[in-house]
């Protein structure tokens, strides 16, 4: 049966594109919020520069090593390359009824968000020109083989059957253990632990965190690539996860002193972190569960961060690593045929081999991420350097680095 087009499901990729897109200036807000005044111009743009870096780099050569032909379940060709032979016509491997064109675009913007989200571990204190060549590298070594492997026809654990919807293994896994490792080789921030590190607009932070929740629609919802009922079902579960997780933080934070709304837009994210692998499989009232553990598992994993005295600025690790690696699992329990015939049951219907699975993909992706990233930061820590000067990191990296204010 040839493939043709549905102009429904092409209009509703184009609007997620749009929506995915969205998220990386939401990201660009609600980290800056958090930052002090002195860094919140920088912080904004090592986010938003991702459009432009990835932009190009996803178009030039990413398409093609993350879905491009498989090479031993590793890597995609080079027949993708430049974007020959992605155009206006469907694709039997990955996108039936929309053009291969758009659902590479669609690609296109998680490859761009995901390793904006590592910045939130080394902000205040990075080297520009050492940040821009370790994103174009982690990109090209970690992000483009490790979506071939999840996503990509042929890829090693597609073929083994892991189910990862949306991107908990390839965008937030992956993207909370580099933070990780990077923070460990970068060191912390001057002034970190003494109390003086106080967020500088966090209604600027709520302002990007709700943009973050509409955003995920697409992301999530998208991910059905077709205006259907699993599109509709993952929006759904993708609402729930959120509702419940802030729902749950406002009590923790509260528990401990007051709630929050720091801590509230917090659990919302985390929330939607968790159920990003599980949204297209599991039911609305499974990512109940979802959002009830993620939040408790992150906050306490920030607490832990803070104990170890470990400056990974802004929680990546603990907000998507950890949150993330439970909707994994959570994926290997509650997926279920019955909300995606293309998916598996989970352990809950009666198929314990497929949280085996999951957590394969868990440990080989936080593995991957982890290793690669540290190796990648230590050389080139030992080479360029990573870190501004002391001087330039006192007076702030809106002004040493960028040479603008962001307020008068």
């Amino acid at each position: 049966m040839l493939s043709t087009i549905n102009a429904g499901d092409t209009a509703w990729i184009l609007v997620c594109c749009s929506l995915v897109l969205l998220m990386t200036p939401a990201l660009a807000f609600f980290y800056g919020g958090m930052v002090r005044r002195k860094n919140v111009l920088s912080t904004l743009t090592l986010s938003y520069i991702f459009l432009s870096l990835i932009g190009l780099q996803w178009i030039v050569f990413g398409y093609s090593l993350a879905f491009g032909p498989d090479i031993n379940g590793l890597i995609g060709g080079l027949d993708f390359v430049g974007f020959l032979g992605v155009g206006a016509q469907p694709n039997d491997d990955y996108c039936k009824t929309i053009p291969h064109g758009l659902f590479a675009a669609f690609q296109m913007m998680f490859a761009v968000i995901t390793p904006a989200l590592i910045t939130g571990a080394f902000v205040e204190r990075i080297k520009f020109k050492s940040f821009l060549l370790f994103s174009l590298l982690w990109a090209t070594l970690i992000y483009d083989p490790l979506c071939h492997w999840v996503w990509g026809q042929g890829g090693w654990l597609k073929t083994m059957g892991v189910l990862d919807f949306a991107g908990g293994t390839v965008v937030h896994i992956a993207a909370g253990f580099s933070a990780l490792a990077f923070a460990i080789v970068i060191g912390p921030r001057k002034g970190f632990g003494n109390g003086s590190l106080e967020p500088n607009n966090i209604p600027l932070t709520v302002l990007g965190a709700g943009l973050l929740w509409v955003g995920w629609f697409g992301f999530n919802a998208g991910s059905a690539l077709a205006a259907n009922g699993v599109a509709v079902n993952a929006l759904l579960t993708t609402n729930t996860s959120a509702a419940t997780a802030g729902l749950v933080w406002m009590f923790l934070s509260w528990l401990d002193g007051r709630p929050s709304t720091l801590g509230i837009v917090t659990g919302m994210v985390v929330g939607l972190a968790a159920v990003t692998p599980a949204s297209g499989y599991i039911t609305p009232l499974a990512s109940i569960a979802v959002g009830a553990v993620a939040a408790p598992l992150s906050y306490y994993a920030m607490r832990f961060r803070d104990r170890r005295r470990l400056d990974e600025s802004l929680d990546v690790w603990a907000c998507h690593g950890m949150a993330s690696t439970w909707g994994m699992i959570a994926t290997g329990l509650f997926a279920t045929v019955a909300v995606n015939v293309d998916g598996r049951n989970g352990l809950f219907f009666g198929n314990p081999e497929q949280i085996g699975v999951q957590l394969l993909a868990v440990v080989v992706t936080i593995v991957f991420s982890f290793g690669m990233t540290y190796l990648l930061a230590r050389i080139l820590h030992a080479s360029i350097g990573l870190r501004v000067s002391p001087m330039a990191e006192e007076v702030g990296l809106d002004i040493s680095s960028h040479g603008e204010r962001s307020y008068s």
